[in-house]
């Protein structure tokens, strides 16, 4: 009798441990499937506008339905990203990216995001509004002040059958006033461009604004008749 009581205790906790790991769905961004967008923009006043874009985007989002809570983490490939479309300019973008002390194919822009909650129930179709924060490095290198970046997008939940067999969720984020430099994104920072730091100042904007498109489908359809409640 008395292994009952602990036997007890044990079996609660397991039921609690499957509720947790029922109660989260797993969501993916697949950087194969060329649906996806990065878009980053550097505009300078006196200067170029510089576009660099990639559909290489990656991302797994955890998400608990009934608390409209998730998180996520993705990444975008250096070497998928593409500047102007131009090859002297993406070749220039890497060098600043890696400080050519790392390998371009080695570096990635990640970013993680602990926690998004939505403020109302996801409605099929209809787009909800979410604010968060972010954090991001690129090519392992984090804000030099070690903050985060504010993010603020909408997601729309497609259910199966409306894009593709899977529940899908249709996610539109932005990062305004994103300085490449306080991650070290310079030519200040790589050596060979010292010289030419002063030149350029006033040509290649410091801040810029990062957009991305994505489509998130759920890892299996064992919920596919259900309704998610948060990005």
């Amino acid at each position: 009798m008395a292994g009952q009581p602990k036997a007890g205790v044990m079996l609660f906790a397991a039921v609690v441990a499957v509720s947790r790991v029922a109660a989260a769905t797993q969501f993916a961004v697949d950087p194969e499937v060329g649906n996806n967008a990065f878009t980053a923009v550097f505009d300078s006043q006196i200067g170029e506008r510089i576009t660099a874009v990639s559909s290489a985007v990656g991302c797994t989002l955890t998400v608990d339905e009934a608390k409209r809570e998730g998180r996520a983490s993705c990444s975008v490939p250096l070497g998928s990203v593409r500047v102007d479309n131009d090859d002297t300019k993406t070749e220039h973008f890497g060098q600043w990216a890696t400080n050519k002390k790392t390998d371009p194919k080695q570096c990635t822009f990640q970013v993680e995001v602990p926690v998004v909650t939505l403020p109302s129930p996801v409605e099929p179709k209809t787009p909800v509004a979410f604010t968060t924060e972010g954090r991001f490095t690129i090519c392992g290198r984090s804000r030099d002040d070690g903050q985060a970046e504010h993010i603020q997008g909408t997601v729309i939940y497609l259910p199966a059958g409306t894009y593709g067999a899977k529940r899908t969720l249709r996610i539109r984020a932005k990062v305004e006033h994103f300085d490449r430099e306080k991650y070290g994104v310079s030519p200040k920072n790589t050596a060979g461009w010292l010289a030419r730091v002063q030149q350029l100042a006033p040509v290649v904007g410091t801040e810029g604004t990062i957009e991305v498109n994505l489509f998130a489908t759920a890892a299996d359809a064992a919920g596919a008749g259900g309704q998610p409640q948060a990005e």
